[in-house]
């Protein structure tokens, strides 16, 4: 069984909004990168990502841009401390992460995918696709309240 999830949410934006939101290093920071983002989401880049609730920048390799319908990440998984469950923490494995666009009542609205997938099949791998599905959950959550209510979520939820 591989280690996978999607989470989805509607937008009632227009998908160019919406894209850009995720691809603009200033408007990702303003509702989700609590320690800020650094670079635009463009094919081959490589970006930095910061969150207060996970210290440190994280390096994010950006796979592919189709402007408007996707973008594919990988970045490195996290999957904590060891514990009883699983003493062995890997390091150094990547997850792949698909951000799907699509254009829904005349444009109006869009419809924002996120998958992840690629942990190893662990305790530790599972409880870190866990948190990752909590984190992508709240990602779509903050990006919906930032474009349609211009309300940041996450603004002293962390630190």
């Amino acid at each position: 069984m591989e280690l996978k999830f999607e989470v989805g949410m509607r937008v009632s934006k227009p998908v160019h909004q919406v894209f850009d939101a995720v691809a603009d290093p200033a408007q990702l920071s303003a509702y989700f990168t609590t320690g800020g983002a650094v670079g635009r989401l463009a094919t081959g880049q490589t970006v930095q990502w910061e969150f207060a609730d996970f210290p440190g920048p994280f390096p994010v390799e950006v796979v592919e841009v189709v402007q408007d319908r996707r973008i594919v990440l990988k970045w490195e998984a996290n999957e904590g401390v060891p514990d009883d469950a699983d003493p062995v923490v890997a390091a150094g494995y990547m997850t792949t992460v698909t951000m799907a666009f699509t254009p829904l009542d005349g444009g109006a609205r869009t419809l924002v995918t996120i998958a992840e997938e690629g942990w190893r099949q662990t305790p530790t791998g599972l409880k870190a696709s866990y948190g990752n599905c909590m984190g992508w959950t709240q990602m779509l959550v903050a990006l919906k309240a930032w474009l349609e209510h211009g309300l940041n979520l996450r603004e002293g939820a962390f630190r």
